[in-house]
């Protein structure tokens, strides 16, 4: 009898220990999810403010709460400030951000409100990151509809992400509907794209929780770390390809070529590599002449060299 009571009550005391932690991470969570809804407007005004900054580049951004930073410790903090710094760096230029995203903006919102708002803007480099919130109510019809607006208006250079995974079993049959479109109509725009599943979902939902705020829905720093090591390869190549415009290409040329300066750019490029690689092949002393040097402690003259005596003043 004292045994079975001694289990009846620790299995109580079990069940009002779970009982409580549940209730104190419900609680938890709708804090959290109050600080995201003031954080809301705080990260909006951030990021109107940087449009009044001048850069040598400009960098877009389409998107929503996770392009506006929200979850993260400070606005720059998201992978839009990720990217831009590391666009900087990599680029040795200043950077003039244009944050177009709104929290909580669904496909159909990203194409009535943002893209009207892209007329205005040249972007060097563009990153589209939208569709989380249209995974709640999914209609994959309406779904393409919206995407291909978006990405027909964007420049042929924009990288566009993935939905990242969400782990549940119902979210995760409507994401792979919604990538497999996403991939589709990137591929017939001939856009590129950041692999944001295939990222996220290696992470592994024990390091996705730890990564998340405490709203459980949007990332913490940590989380938009591995956001933004999904667009940094293709970032990178897009800002060596400006770099090569801007080096090769006047700024006439470049808007002349459209969407062919890239390539003509690199073309130059290779060419240039190529004529310093046969230059700085001809310049290096042969076998013998190292030799020579070696035995003489003479210093060779390249084979192409003007050995004329008047320019020396006497004999060689």
């Amino acid at each position: 009898m004292i045994a079975l009571l001694s289990s009846i009550l620790g299995g109580a005391t079990v069940v009002g220990a779970g009982l409580f932690g549940a209730r104190a991470g419900i609680r938890g969570q709708r804090a959290a999810s109050q600080r995201v809804v003031d954080m809301l407007p705080v990260n909006a005004q951030w990021w109107r403010e940087r449009l009044q900054h001048e850069g040598q580049l400009t960098y877009l951004a389409i998107g929503d709460s996770a392009a506006q930073g929200v979850g993260a410790t400070a606005p720059h903090r998201g992978y839009v400030g990720l990217l831009a710094r590391r666009i900087r760096h990599r680029s040795r230029m200043t950077v003039r951000v244009v944050n177009l995203s709104v929290s909580g903006a669904t496909t159909w919102a990203a194409k009535k409100e943002q893209l009207p708002k892209l007329r205005g803007y040249s972007p060097d480099v563009c990153t589209v990151s939208i569709g989380a919130n249209d995974i709640a109510d999914f209609d994959p019809d309406g779904f393409e509809r919206n995407l291909r607006a978006i990405y027909g208006a964007v420049p042929s250079h924009a990288i566009v992400a993935e939905l990242p995974c969400m782990f549940v079993p119902d979210r995760e049959r409507k994401v792979a509907v919604a990538n497999e479109i996403v991939h589709r109509v990137a591929d017939e725009f001939g856009l590129t794209v950041a692999p944001l599943h295939v990222i996220t979902k290696r992470v592994g939902l024990r390091r996705t929780f730890l990564n998340s705020y405490g709203d459980l829905f949007h990332p913490n720093d940590r989380g938009y770390e591995i956001w933004a090591s999904a667009f940094e390869p293709a970032v990178d190549a897009r800002v060596d390809t400006v770099a090569a415009i801007r080096q090769y290409l006047s700024a006439r040329e470049a808007e002349d070529l459209g969407a062919g300066a890239a390539a003509v750019a690199a073309a130059r490029a290779e060419h240039d590599a190529e004529d310093a690689g046969a230059l700085d092949h001809a310049d290096r002393p042969g076998r013998m002449d190292r030799l020579r040097h070696r035995v003489t402690g003479s210093i060779p003259l390249p084979d192409h060299a003007d050995h004329r005596s008047g320019d020396v003043g006497g004999r060689a």
